[in-house]
């Protein structure tokens, strides 16, 4: 079980509320295992939306695995450019900037690092690069459910993410669990892609279905979620790899080549389509009520999703207010919202006993900075220098619920 209840220290923004300015896509390639081709297709499918005329960007985001300089034929172990500011320049190949750890470390040299500099690496390629406008940032993420993955869920404002697979069942299973880590953290899943299916002899034509078929199709069916395409298994692709031009490079008529191109433009219909938040990324001081993320009473309707918040605005000094996409609107009072913080330091992680003594929370208790976390949680800055906790959006309108119920049997 992915544990989302805690995360940075603390909830103090930087220097704006906006995360990432002027990259207007930010994509997760993700898959639950490895071996399964992520990479090569996260660098074909970043080539394949330049060649439709996108700005892109890559970030090799496995850190301790880091394999793109080498898919694209850009040396290892030679660090890239600094900015006066101090922000790392890309570096291109092929009309796309890249970053990963395989420029500061060379073939020889594994990087050695606890989950805390993993992650504080992956933040510095991603929020200290100068990449410029920006259609897309693909970010190719290491196999798993682990730190990265939940770091970038509540750092990153994400548009979505691709989940890779190869057809085998093996591979499915693995995979089904990395898309519902991703809807857990209310990242939209914008397609499964199907790598490796089905070889077909160069010689006598012959097809043979050596990791079996359509087991991605069947899975996007079966969790009703978009299914961008199939990649052929194809010796081209590893040349191509292994020799620094992709195959899209290489060999852009070939038909893996022109599978990645389908794929590029059913990745973009479906970010068209894609209903997003209407509330930005915000560092909000309860105080002054500066940087208060909005409401968009225009925004709700009754078919709407039940924990996409469509405004938050302090209704008075004691009170929160959130209007959901759904229409409903709950009020909290902070102190309660306090005292039904969830982290580590207020709930015991594996019984769930409470920790926190409610006498020991001061009744005046009131947040300093409440600050967007990902696109499923806030987190509070309290003043009594607690900050520690997340309050996801399911378990927001879970105490609402909760609250309500409560209301009406006192009726």
């Amino acid at each position: 079980m992915a544990d989302t209840s805690t995360g940075p220290t603390s909830a103090e923004p930087g220097a704006s509320g906006e995360k990432l300015p002027g990259i207007r896509h930010v994509i997760a390639v993700a898959s639950g295992k490895g071996g399964v081709g992520k990479s090569t297709v996260s660098v074909n499918l970043a080539l394949a939306l330049r060649q439709r005329g996108a700005r892109v960007g890559l970030v090799d985001a496995d850190i301790l695995g880091p394999s793109i300089p080498g898919m694209l034929g850009i040396p290892t172990g030679q660090p890239p450019a600094m900015t006066p500011g101090g922000q790392a320049l890309p570096v291109e190949r092929y009309g796309i900037g890249t970053m990963s750890m395989a420029m500061l470390t060379d073939d020889d040299s594994p990087a050695v690092l606890r989950g805390p500099m993993v992650s504080k690496y992956l933040k510095m390629f991603i929020g200290a690069t100068q990449w410029g406008p920006l259609d897309f940032l693909l970010l190719d993420l290491p196999p798993g459910t682990g730190d990265i993955q939940l770091t970038l869920a509540q750092s990153v404002p994400l548009s979505g993410a691709v989940i890779v697979t190869t057809p085998q069942d093996v591979s499915l299973k693995i995979a089904r669990r990395g898309l519902r880590m991703f809807e857990r953290v209310h990242v939209p899943i914008l397609g499964v892609i199907e790598n490796m299916s089905g070889f077909t002899c160069g010689h006598c034509g012959e097809t043979t279905d050596v990791f079996r078929r359509g087991g991605g199709e069947r899975m996007s069916q079966q969790l009703q979620v978009p299914f961008l395409g199939a990649i052929p298994l194809d010796a081209e692709i590893v040349t191509g790899g292994d020799e620094g031009c992709p195959i899209v490079i290489a060999r852009p008529e070939s038909i893996a080549a022109r599978a990645y191109g389908a794929l590029a433009a059913q990745l973009e219909e479906q970010l068209d389509n894609a209903r997003g938040g209407v509330l930005k990324p915000f560092a909000w001081r309860w105080d002054s009520n500066e940087g208060a993320p909005g409401w968009v009473a225009s925004a709700a309707r009754p078919a709407g999703n039940r924990v996409r918040p469509v405004g938050l605005r302090r209704h008075d000094l004691r009170t929160l207010a959130v209007l959901w996409e759904d229409g409903r609107e709950d009020r909290f009072d902070v102190r309660d919202l306090r005292l039904a913080c969830r982290c580590a330091l207020c709930i015991e992680e594996m019984s769930g006993r409470k920790l926190l003594d409610p006498k020991s929370v001061r009744a005046d208790v009131t947040p300093r900075v409440l600050a967007s976390v990902g696109n499923y949680a806030i987190g509070i800055d309290w003043n009594d220098e607690h900050n520690s906790g997340l309050y996801s959006f399911d378990h927001l309108r879970s105490l609402g619920e909760r609250s309500g119920a409560l209301v009406a049997e006192d009726v």
